[in-house]
C-alpha cells in the first residue's frame, strides 16, 4: 500500500492527485503533527522534509530515505527494498 503525506491541504490533494492520475491515497497533515511523531524535520530550517518510510506488514520500518533533493530517488530506494524481501 502506498499513501503519500503533505503539508498541503485535502483540496489541493485532491486536484494533484487528479491531474497526475495517482493510484494512491495522499493524506494532508496541514498541522504537522504526522511530521514531529515521525522526526522528519524541515529542510534548510524552512521547508517541510522529504522522506519516505518502507513499513513491513508487521509494523516494522525497513527503509527511511531522506533527501529534499533527489526526490526520484525516493521511488527507488523504497522498491529496492521491497524487491528485497523487507
Amino acid at each position: 500500500m502506498v499513501i503519500g503525506i503533505s503539508g498541503d491541504s485535502v483540496e489541493s490533494h485532491v486536484k494533484f492527485a487528479d491531474k497526475h492520475h495517482l493510484p494512491f491515497t495522499l493524506l494532508s497533515d496541514e498541522d504537522g503533527e504526522l511530521r514531529k511523531e515521525w522526526g522528519v524535520s524541515k529542510s534548510l530550517g524552512l521547508l517541510p522534509g522529504r522522506v519516505t518510510y518502507v513499513i513491513d506488514p508487521q509494523g516494522v520500518v525497513r527503509k527511511r530515505f531522506s533527501s529534499q533533493l533527489r526526490a526520484k530517488q525516493h521511488h527507488h530506494e523504497a522498491l529496492t527494498t521491497i524487491r528485497a524481501g523487507a
